[in-house]
């Protein structure tokens, strides 16, 4: 146990609760899936301008790259359909796996979720790492779309649900802090890997590394106690609860997650709901 702190929640009520180690390394896990994230947003761009991987699948684009009687900018040298459905096909995935993910979310669980975005990751790096035709990319990259709908929804929800009050901004903003650690690191791999004939391919399948750790850790996370209640497991929530708060006086903390998940389910019709006037800007 790292330290211990006052949790201030609604209507001013105050519960104790432990800052606990297992709550630290239960949420770092999870922010893998922004590192995924992160690594998937930076490293497409590098790829792209390795002379290597456009021979292989873009030889007209690579041609009109090198041929200097050709007077236009490099931009518009870069002006390929193909090209940019390899590049934009992973958020058309991401948007669709958005409005699956919510759903797998809710009802299978938060860590759920997250193993099957860790998965999606998985097989999607692989994929690209050893394609041999267009095909296998554009695959891969859909899959990896997939996998940036399903983190992306249940990864900030998880560490929400799972961090103290006390350290919950900290721990949310962790999801973040490693988007912008993978922006980095995928940008590294690309500067080392540029000049490799086959360096295309280790930066696209460096992927799969974070991908196995957020899937080997979403079996042996827990999921959160809000989660729990929602799918009427209450005395597991219990037990969560009490181990994530590192103490066993969570009685009156309990009783304010059931109620919240009885009101959250009372609510009929979200999406047309957000639509009412009183809603809008």
């Amino acid at each position: 146990m790292a330290g211990g702190a006052f949790a201030t929640v609604e209507y001013g009520t105050q519960y104790e609760s432990k800052i606990t180690i297992f709550v630290l390394v239960t949420c770092f896990v999870a922010a893998m899936g922004g590192l995924l994230f992160g690594y998937d947003l930076g490293i497409t761009g590098g790829v792209t301008s390795m002379e290597p991987f456009l021979i292989k699948f873009f030889p007209g684009v690579y041609k009109k790259m090198k041929d200097e009687s050709i007077h236009e900018s490099q931009y518009c040298k870069f002006d390929n359909e193909l090209l940019t459905l390899f590049t934009s096909s992973l958020y058309l995935a991401a948007l669709v796996a958005s409005f699956f993910a919510s759903t797998t979310t809710r009802m299978m669980g938060r860590k759920t979720s997250m193993f099957a975005g860790g998965l999606f990751f998985l097989v999607g790096a692989l994929l690209n790492g050893f394609a041999i035709n267009i095909e296998m990319l554009i695959i891969g990259q859909l899959l990896l779309g997939f996998g940036v709908g399903y983190c992306n929804q249940s990864v900030p929800v998880y560490l929400s649900e799972m961090a103290p009050t006390s350290i919950r901004g900290a721990l949310n903003m962790g999801f973040q802090m490693m988007i912008t650690i993978g922006i980095l690191i995928a940008n590294l791999i690309n500067y080392g890997t540029a000049k490799l004939e086959n360096g295309w391919r280790i930066s696209l399948g460096v992927g799969a590394v974070p991908a196995i750790m957020l899937c080997v850790g979403s079996l042996f996370l827990g999921d959160t106690p809000n989660s729990l209640i929602e799918r009427g497991k209450e005395e597991e929530a219990k037990k969560m609860l009490k181990k994530i708060r590192g103490m066993d006086n969570v009685d009156e903390e309990f009783q304010d997650l059931v109620n919240a998940t009885k009101v959250a389910k009372g609510v009929e019709h979200p999406w047309k709901n957000i639509t009412e006037p009183k809603y809008r800007p």
